[in-house]
């Protein structure tokens, strides 16, 4: 979904890195690194190495599939547990492959009742026919910019007084 061409034999790894420069609705630019876990329940250990450090979560099903769906709330429930925090953190919940509407297993209905439950948005996409791809990536960059501003509660951290730089 990240590369800008669809690979029709994807073979899921342990997990894969990507990255992928995206812009806030206020016009930050951000380069997002993105990891792929391709929905492996091994190595339970290293996902939740990668959970600690993650700002934004992107729960993927593919809409023909509806084992993937179900097991989103595993994934979901071990997230927040890892995080621990007590306010939101940034999910959005994808079905996938909607070019593959005919053959449907998971409804619309059901996944945004899930997404409801989690207070997060829904997004349907097609990394074969680049539908709402962007536009997801950008929602949950959204998100996580969103989660990263001070509140009308807080004070913003102070400005530096001076710009540091690490020459090596």
């Amino acid at each position: 979904m990240v590369c800008l061409q669809f690979m029709d034999n994807y073979e899921p790894t342990k997990a894969d890195n990507y990255r992928k420069t995206v812009k806030a609705e206020d016009g930050t630019e951000c380069q997002l690194d993105i990891l792929d876990t391709a929905g492996q329940e091994d190595y339970p250990v290293v996902r939740e190495a990668y959970y600690k450090d993650g700002e934004g979560f992107m729960l993927m099903f593919a809409i023909n599939d509806m084992d993937s769906f179900t097991a989103l709330d595993d994934f979901h429930e071990q997230i927040t547990s890892v995080k621990g925090l007590s306010k939101p953190l940034p999910f959005l919940l994808v079905g996938n492959k909607v070019d593959l509407d005919d053959s449907r297993a998971v409804s619309s209905i059901d996944a945004q009742a899930c997404a409801s439950k989690w207070n997060c948005p829904f997004i349907e996409t097609s990394a074969k026919t680049r539908i709402n791809v962007d536009e997801a990536f950008i929602s949950l960059f959204n998100q996580i910019h969103s989660a990263k501003q001070p509140t009308e509660f807080e004070a913003p951290a102070p400005e530096p007084k001076r710009k540091c730089c690490t020459i090596l």
